[in-house]
């Protein structure tokens, strides 16, 4: 359920069931995946955000960045919120890196680390990161990587975490 539009919770598990068969389709039929979805967004109201949304997701999934970036920002600027805005923002920044505009995934992502934390707060910090190290940051970048790994590692967690932020404060 997306958090500013109700949706009938049959239309979500359609949808479920339809990403659920995304790797039966080979890339030479990744038009009828995309297919698939736009049928199931054809049965949601014009104005919903979770239209673009699905098939933005459907664009980046099958390797079009450029076509995906439109219908994310699209989804947004519909009131895309919740968990499944914070996707949309996640997946953007991706596809803004891999057409060149790293620049604006970066502006777009960096909110993103003061936000509530869930269950995507490590997706932020790679996908920030490769932005990152597009741009030549690369230190940074190794930052978030090491910051968002220390907490899953059996030891070494404060370690890493400090090696982390010492790559980017200035040396005293």
């Amino acid at each position: 359920m997306c958090e500013s539009v109700p949706v009938n919770e049959n239309w979500e598990q359609r949808v479920t069931a339809a990403w659920a068969t995304f790797d039966d389709y080979p890339e030479e039929r990744a038009d009828e995946f995309r297919a698939v979805i736009d049928a199931l967004v054809a049965e949601l109201p014009d104005d919903s955000p979770l239209g673009p949304f699905e098939q933005a997701c459907a664009w980046d999934s099958t390797g079009h960045s450029d076509k995906a970036a439109p219908l994310y920002r699209e989804a947004l600027a519909r009131g895309l919120s919740g968990y499944k805005g914070r996707r949309a923002k996640i997946q953007l920044s991706s596809s803004l890196r891999n057409i060149g505009q790293a620049e604006e995934g970066v502006k777009l992502l960096t909110p993103e680390l003061d936000a509530p934390s869930d269950e995507l707060d490590d997706a932020v910090r790679a996908c920030l990161a490769l932005c990152l190290s597009s741009l030549g940051r690369d230190r940074e970048g190794l930052s978030l990587v090491l910051g968002a790994l220390a907490p899953h590692l059996p030891r070494y967690q404060r370690s890493m975490a400090n090696y982390a932020r010492a790559l980017v404060e200035p040396d005293d």
